[in-house]
């Protein structure tokens, strides 16, 4: 439990009244009880604040409805995230050291600040740094190198080579560095490629749990700063991944792929191999690529297209039910029309 005008000190902002409601926890609004203290992002939902059992939310516009207390931010997000972990439960993990249910190479270079859970296995030549935390059933093969405060959670699996920046986070059941899809055909068969590249993760990179991220077949994939991947993400060989892209989940992004800074693509978004998207490039949902695109360009759709464009192409088939009932009403009185000519000429 905290009072309400203390979480006031720690946030700053301005509050409208009661700094001594006692807040027990913090929930959205539709799932906040009497007891909680919530958020409203826009004034389109403050009547829903107003209308749910919460008695206090975090506001960013001037509001001091009778009965509830406001909480006036400028960020509301960052301030409501404050404000949450105050009641998250602590969870108490060791800071650092390599546990002896752990599987590790006498070549390993472990920083004395990392800690390496039980289960966890590292191979020749690994480096750890300082602050990095390797979770339970962690495989890390031979001659990955993990920068600092890295968190690799569990069962995630690192081939050998993969380079992860300071900072990133790589959650459970990720797997870097598998061989690419990439096959030679020779007397019928389907003769795998060389498979000698790598991964390379630049930092504070995070990657959401399952996504998997083929090496390169000579050189490196390599996924640029800043980069936050979701959950169900494949990232095809010798791709390079821009700084600060956001990938939703189930992208698929074919080898050879080459996006810049500042992409964003929807859940499920699909690239052909061998495409070149800017930087500030936004693709909607479910988009299938196969052509390249230029910087600063909105686009979606199978094929994807500019938005405005595929907007319009939208507008007008949702319309085709319609054309096609007044085609086939036009065609039938022309029809009619034409046989009362004919009528006519024959009675002449």
């Amino acid at each position: 439990m905290m009072l309400l005008g203390d979480l006031t000190e720690i946030i700053g902002g301005r509050l409208t009244k009661n700094p001594d409601l006692e807040i027990f926890g913090a929930a959205s609004i539709s799932r906040a009880t009497a007891r909680d203290i919530t958020f409203v992002s826009s004034p389109k939902y403050y009547d829903d604040f107003l209308n749910s059992p919460a008695i206090a939310a975090v506001i960013g516009f001037d509001a001091d409805p009778p009965e509830k207390a406001c909480l006036i931010v400028e960020d509301v997000t960052q301030a409501f995230v404050e404000i949450a972990e105050r009641f998250k439960p602590t969870v108490q993990r060791t800071q650092s050291g390599v546990s002896a249910q752990a599987i590790v190479s006498p070549n390993a270079i472990i920083d004395e600040g990392a800690c390496v859970h039980p289960g966890a296995v590292i191979m020749d030549n690994v480096q750890i740094g300082s602050g990095s935390v390797v979770f339970p059933n962690v495989t890390i093969m031979e001659n990955c190198n993990i920068g600092k405060d890295v968190q690799i959670f569990p069962n995630a699996v690192l081939y050998e080579n993969t380079i992860i920046g300071d900072r990133s986070i790589i959650h459970a059941g990720v797997v870097l560095g598998a061989f690419g899809f990439g096959y030679q055909s020779n007397t019928g068969r389907h003769i795998l490629s060389a498979q000698i590249g790598n991964v390379v993760i630049a930092e504070d990179v995070e990657i959401g749990a399952n996504t998997t991220i083929d090496r390169g077949t000579y050189d490196s994939t390599t996924i640029g700063a800043g980069t936050k991947i979701d959950n169900l993400v494949m990232v095809g060989h010798n791709c390079t991944i821009g700084e600060h892209n956001l990938l939703c989940s189930q992208v698929g992004i074919a080898g050879s792929c080459l996006t810049g800074d500042y992409v964003i693509m929807g859940g499920q978004v699909g690239l052909a191999d061998h495409l070149n998207i800017g930087s500030h490039v936004s693709i909607g949902a479910k988009s299938g690529l196969m052509h390249d695109v230029e910087s600063n360009q909105r686009i979606f759709g199978i094929p994807a297209r500019p938005a405005r464009t595929e907007m319009q192409i939208q507008a007008v088939t949702s319309k085709l039910p319609e054309l096609r009932r007044t085609v086939k009403k036009l065609s039938k009185q022309l029809d009619q029309l034409n046989d009362s000519e004919d009528n006519g000429s024959r009675a002449a």
